[in-house]
Protein backbone atom coordinates (compact mmCIF):
# COMPACT_ATOMS: atom_id res chain seq x y z
CA UNK A 1 0.00 0.00 0.00
CA UNK A 2 1.26 3.50 -0.91
CA UNK A 3 1.33 6.54 1.90
CA UNK A 4 0.57 9.91 0.74
CA UNK A 5 2.70 12.22 -0.21
CA UNK A 6 4.97 12.75 3.15
CA UNK A 7 6.19 16.45 3.91
CA UNK A 8 10.06 15.30 4.73
CA UNK A 9 11.33 13.28 1.86
CA UNK A 10 14.36 12.59 3.48
CA UNK A 11 14.58 9.22 4.47
CA UNK A 12 16.72 9.61 7.50
CA UNK A 13 14.43 12.05 8.59
CA UNK A 14 13.23 10.81 12.39
CA UNK A 15 9.54 12.14 11.27
CA UNK A 16 10.22 10.78 7.53
CA UNK A 17 6.01 8.65 7.93
CA UNK A 18 3.38 8.33 10.03
CA UNK A 19 2.43 5.62 10.83
CA UNK A 20 -1.55 4.39 9.95
CA UNK A 21 -3.81 1.67 10.74
CA UNK A 22 -3.34 -0.19 7.94
CA UNK A 23 0.70 0.32 7.54
CA UNK A 24 1.88 -3.34 6.92
CA UNK A 25 4.37 -4.37 9.70
CA UNK A 26 7.59 -6.67 8.53
CA UNK A 27 9.74 -8.47 11.03
CA UNK A 28 13.04 -10.37 11.63
CA UNK A 29 13.44 -13.51 14.05
CA UNK A 30 17.03 -13.45 15.18
CA UNK A 31 18.66 -15.28 17.79
CA UNK A 32 20.91 -11.73 17.90
CA UNK A 33 18.63 -9.15 16.09
CA UNK A 34 20.71 -6.29 15.05
CA UNK A 35 19.95 -2.90 13.30
CA UNK A 36 20.86 -3.56 9.59
CA UNK A 37 17.67 -5.42 8.44
CA UNK A 38 15.41 -2.80 10.15
CA UNK A 39 17.36 0.16 9.18
CA UNK A 40 18.06 -1.29 5.78
CA UNK A 41 13.95 -1.78 4.92
CA UNK A 42 13.00 1.38 6.40
CA UNK A 43 15.38 3.17 4.64
CA UNK A 44 13.66 2.03 1.41
CA UNK A 45 10.25 2.04 2.38
CA UNK A 46 10.83 5.80 3.03
CA UNK A 47 12.43 6.51 0.00
CA UNK A 48 9.73 4.73 -2.14
CA UNK A 49 7.00 5.99 -0.41
CA UNK A 50 5.84 2.30 0.95
CA UNK A 51 3.42 2.40 3.92
CA UNK A 52 5.39 -0.46 5.47
CA UNK A 53 7.54 -0.89 8.86
CA UNK A 54 9.89 -3.16 9.51
CA UNK A 55 10.99 -4.57 13.45
CA UNK A 56 13.90 -6.40 14.75
CA UNK A 57 13.06 -9.58 17.42
CA UNK A 58 14.43 -12.69 18.88
CA UNK A 59 11.82 -15.06 20.89
CA UNK A 60 12.60 -18.03 23.01
CA UNK A 61 9.04 -19.51 22.12
CA UNK A 62 9.58 -20.18 18.08
CA UNK A 63 6.26 -21.87 17.49
CA UNK A 64 3.82 -18.72 19.26
CA UNK A 65 6.10 -16.36 17.06
CA UNK A 66 5.50 -17.87 14.16
CA UNK A 67 1.74 -18.26 15.06
CA UNK A 68 1.87 -14.85 15.68
CA UNK A 69 2.86 -13.91 11.84
CA UNK A 70 -0.10 -15.69 10.87
CA UNK A 71 -2.66 -14.22 13.40
CA UNK A 72 -1.73 -10.82 13.59
CA UNK A 73 -1.03 -10.41 9.62
CA UNK A 74 2.33 -9.61 9.86
CA UNK A 75 3.17 -9.24 6.11
CA UNK A 76 6.56 -11.05 6.29
CA UNK A 77 9.62 -12.00 8.53
CA UNK A 78 13.48 -12.61 7.74
CA UNK A 79 14.43 -15.29 9.65
CA UNK A 80 18.17 -15.87 10.72
CA UNK A 81 20.34 -17.91 12.92
CA UNK A 82 19.25 -19.95 14.90
CA UNK A 83 16.01 -20.58 13.49
CA UNK A 84 16.55 -21.18 9.82
CA UNK A 85 15.54 -25.00 9.73
CA UNK A 86 13.29 -24.84 13.01
CA UNK A 87 10.73 -23.20 11.17
CA UNK A 88 10.40 -25.46 8.48
CA UNK A 89 7.77 -27.59 10.58
CA UNK A 90 5.95 -24.13 11.15
CA UNK A 91 5.22 -22.72 7.82
CA UNK A 92 2.54 -23.99 5.13
CA UNK A 93 4.44 -23.90 1.84
CA UNK A 94 8.38 -24.49 0.92
CA UNK A 95 9.04 -22.67 -2.30
CA UNK A 96 12.20 -24.15 -4.17
CA UNK A 97 14.69 -22.34 -2.81
CA UNK A 98 13.71 -23.26 0.54
CA UNK A 99 13.11 -26.88 -0.16
CA UNK A 100 15.84 -27.33 -2.09
CA UNK A 101 18.10 -26.73 0.93
CA UNK A 102 16.58 -26.91 3.72
CA UNK A 103 16.67 -23.57 5.31
CA UNK A 104 14.14 -20.62 5.47
CA UNK A 105 15.44 -17.37 5.64
CA UNK A 106 12.41 -15.08 4.73
CA UNK A 107 8.78 -15.85 5.43
CA UNK A 108 5.84 -14.28 3.31
CA UNK A 109 2.43 -13.87 4.77
CA UNK A 110 -0.34 -14.30 2.18
CA UNK A 111 -3.76 -13.97 3.70
CA UNK A 112 -3.17 -16.49 6.71
CA UNK A 113 -0.49 -18.97 4.34
CA UNK A 114 2.84 -18.51 4.90
CA UNK A 115 5.41 -19.23 2.54
CA UNK A 116 8.82 -20.08 2.77
CA UNK A 117 11.70 -18.88 0.86
CA UNK A 118 15.33 -18.80 0.86
CA UNK A 119 17.40 -15.28 -0.33
CA UNK A 120 20.96 -16.34 1.23
CA UNK A 121 21.26 -18.59 -1.50
CA UNK A 122 20.64 -15.96 -4.46
CA UNK A 123 23.05 -13.44 -2.78
CA UNK A 124 25.89 -16.07 -2.08
CA UNK A 125 25.77 -17.33 -5.89
CA UNK A 126 25.53 -14.10 -7.15
CA UNK A 127 28.21 -12.90 -5.19
CA UNK A 128 30.71 -15.91 -5.92
CA UNK A 129 29.71 -15.50 -9.31
CA UNK A 130 30.69 -12.00 -9.04
CA UNK A 131 33.66 -12.30 -7.50
CA UNK A 132 36.61 -13.11 -10.20
CA UNK A 133 37.13 -16.27 -8.06
CA UNK A 134 38.06 -19.38 -9.99
CA UNK A 135 35.57 -22.30 -9.81
CA UNK A 136 38.78 -24.17 -10.16
CA UNK A 137 40.06 -23.18 -6.46
CA UNK A 138 39.97 -25.22 -3.30
CA UNK A 139 37.82 -24.48 -0.72
CA UNK A 140 37.14 -24.75 2.95
CA UNK A 141 33.54 -23.72 4.29
CA UNK A 142 33.38 -23.75 8.28
CA UNK A 143 29.95 -24.90 9.35
CA UNK A 144 27.01 -26.92 8.75
CA UNK A 145 24.27 -24.81 9.49
CA UNK A 146 21.38 -22.90 7.57
CA UNK A 147 23.25 -20.55 6.52
CA UNK A 148 26.12 -23.54 5.66
CA UNK A 149 23.54 -24.94 3.29
CA UNK A 150 23.13 -21.91 1.61
CA UNK A 151 26.94 -21.31 0.78
CA UNK A 152 27.68 -24.49 -0.27
CA UNK A 153 24.56 -25.08 -2.45
CA UNK A 154 25.87 -21.66 -4.07
CA UNK A 155 29.29 -23.47 -4.30
CA UNK A 156 28.18 -26.63 -5.70
CA UNK A 157 25.52 -24.39 -8.61
CA UNK A 158 28.68 -21.88 -9.09
CA UNK A 159 30.76 -24.98 -10.37
CA UNK A 160 33.20 -25.39 -6.89
CA UNK A 161 34.19 -28.68 -7.05
CA UNK A 162 36.87 -28.80 -4.66
CA UNK A 163 35.23 -28.30 -1.56
CA UNK A 164 35.33 -29.39 2.17
CA UNK A 165 32.69 -28.96 4.47
CA UNK A 166 34.75 -28.55 7.99
CA UNK A 167 32.04 -29.03 10.97
CA UNK A 168 32.31 -30.57 14.33
CA UNK A 169 29.30 -31.49 14.62
CA UNK A 170 29.72 -35.03 12.33
CA UNK A 171 26.40 -36.10 11.35
CA UNK A 172 25.62 -32.69 10.10
CA UNK A 173 28.35 -31.83 8.63
CA UNK A 174 28.85 -34.95 6.87
CA UNK A 175 25.46 -35.14 5.83
CA UNK A 176 25.03 -31.57 4.07
CA UNK A 177 28.85 -32.40 2.49
CA UNK A 178 27.49 -35.73 1.05
CA UNK A 179 24.10 -34.15 -0.46
CA UNK A 180 26.21 -31.55 -2.61
CA UNK A 181 29.22 -34.13 -3.22
CA UNK A 182 31.87 -32.68 -1.48
CA UNK A 183 33.65 -33.69 1.53
CA UNK A 184 33.75 -33.29 5.44
CA UNK A 185 36.01 -33.08 7.72
CA UNK A 186 35.97 -32.17 11.69
CA UNK A 187 38.57 -29.68 11.19
CA UNK A 188 40.79 -27.86 8.57
CA UNK A 189 44.24 -29.47 9.95
CA UNK A 190 47.39 -28.35 7.72
CA UNK A 191 45.60 -27.71 4.80
CA UNK A 192 45.50 -24.56 3.19
CA UNK A 193 42.27 -24.20 0.72
CA UNK A 194 42.64 -21.22 -1.60
CA UNK A 195 38.90 -19.70 -0.84
CA UNK A 196 38.07 -20.00 2.94
CA UNK A 197 33.91 -19.62 3.95
CA UNK A 198 33.44 -18.79 7.26
CA UNK A 199 29.23 -19.83 7.92
CA UNK A 200 29.46 -20.26 11.55
CA UNK A 201 29.00 -17.36 14.38
CA UNK A 202 32.63 -17.08 15.07
CA UNK A 203 33.34 -13.39 14.54
CA UNK A 204 29.66 -12.48 15.43
CA UNK A 205 29.28 -9.32 17.62
CA UNK A 206 27.45 -10.30 20.53
CA UNK A 207 28.43 -14.12 20.13
CA UNK A 208 30.16 -16.06 22.47
CA UNK A 209 33.42 -15.97 20.10
CA UNK A 210 33.31 -12.22 18.85
CA UNK A 211 37.35 -12.09 18.76
CA UNK A 212 37.72 -15.53 16.96
CA UNK A 213 38.62 -17.03 13.44
CA UNK A 214 37.27 -20.57 11.92
CA UNK A 215 40.55 -20.73 10.13
CA UNK A 216 44.14 -20.69 11.37
CA UNK A 217 46.21 -17.56 10.61
CA UNK A 218 48.35 -19.95 8.50
CA UNK A 219 45.36 -20.76 6.57
CA UNK A 220 44.31 -17.30 6.07
CA UNK A 221 47.63 -16.48 5.27
CA UNK A 222 47.82 -18.88 2.14
CA UNK A 223 44.36 -18.39 0.97
CA UNK A 224 43.98 -16.64 -2.12
CA UNK A 225 40.38 -15.49 -1.00
CA UNK A 226 37.92 -15.14 1.89
CA UNK A 227 34.28 -14.95 2.05
CA UNK A 228 32.68 -14.80 5.26
CA UNK A 229 28.63 -14.51 5.77
CA UNK A 230 28.62 -12.54 9.39
CA UNK A 231 27.53 -9.16 8.89
CA UNK A 232 28.25 -7.96 11.87
CA UNK A 233 30.35 -6.54 12.31
CA UNK A 234 31.63 -6.54 8.57
CA UNK A 235 35.07 -6.21 9.03
CA UNK A 236 35.14 -9.71 10.97
CA UNK A 237 37.97 -11.02 12.53
CA UNK A 238 38.67 -13.52 9.81
CA UNK A 239 37.97 -10.23 7.13
CA UNK A 240 40.33 -8.13 9.23
CA UNK A 241 43.23 -10.79 8.82
CA UNK A 242 42.75 -11.14 4.74
CA UNK A 243 43.58 -7.17 4.09
CA UNK A 244 44.91 -7.26 0.60
CA UNK A 245 43.25 -10.65 -0.60
CA UNK A 246 40.26 -10.41 -2.47
CA UNK A 247 37.34 -10.77 0.39
CA UNK A 248 33.20 -11.57 0.26
CA UNK A 249 31.93 -9.66 3.30
CA UNK A 250 28.63 -10.51 5.38
CA UNK A 251 27.51 -6.80 4.76
CA UNK A 252 27.31 -7.52 0.86
CA UNK A 253 25.75 -10.88 1.61
CA UNK A 254 22.87 -9.47 3.81
CA UNK A 255 22.15 -6.01 0.84
CA UNK A 256 21.95 -8.91 -1.32
CA UNK A 257 19.47 -11.25 0.19
CA UNK A 258 17.31 -8.27 2.23
CA UNK A 259 16.67 -6.99 -1.28
CA UNK A 260 15.01 -10.06 -2.25
CA UNK A 261 12.74 -10.08 0.54
CA UNK A 262 11.93 -6.06 0.11
CA UNK A 263 10.51 -7.61 -2.79
CA UNK A 264 9.08 -10.29 -1.78
CA UNK A 265 7.31 -8.50 0.87
CA UNK A 266 6.30 -5.63 -1.37
CA UNK A 267 6.22 -6.60 -5.16
CA UNK A 268 8.52 -3.52 -5.63
CA UNK A 269 12.07 -4.03 -7.09
CA UNK A 270 14.75 -1.11 -5.97
CA UNK A 271 17.08 0.08 -8.01
CA UNK A 272 20.77 -0.85 -7.56
CA UNK A 273 21.86 2.54 -6.65
CA UNK A 274 19.25 2.52 -4.10
CA UNK A 275 20.26 -1.00 -2.68
CA UNK A 276 23.28 0.30 -2.48
CA UNK A 277 22.48 3.94 -0.42
CA UNK A 278 20.46 1.01 1.63
CA UNK A 279 23.27 -1.10 2.86
CA UNK A 280 25.78 1.78 3.62
CA UNK A 281 22.62 3.24 5.77
CA UNK A 282 22.31 -0.04 7.66
CA UNK A 283 25.86 0.03 8.47
CA UNK A 284 26.25 3.23 9.74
Amino acid sequence: MTSTTRPHPDPTAPDARVLRRDTRLCISLSGRPSNIGTKFHNYLYNVLDLDYVYKAFSTTDLPSAIAGIRGLDIRGAGISMPFKEAVIDLVDVMHDSAAAIDSVNTIVNDGGTLHAYNTDYQAAANLLRDSGISTGSSVAIAGSGGMAKAVVAALRDEGFADTVVVARNKSAGRALADRYGFTWQPELGTQTPDLLVNATPIGMAGGPDVEGMPFSAAAVGAAQAVFDVVAMPSQTPLITAATGKPVITGAQVIALQAAEQFVLYTGVRPTDAQVAAASEFSRN
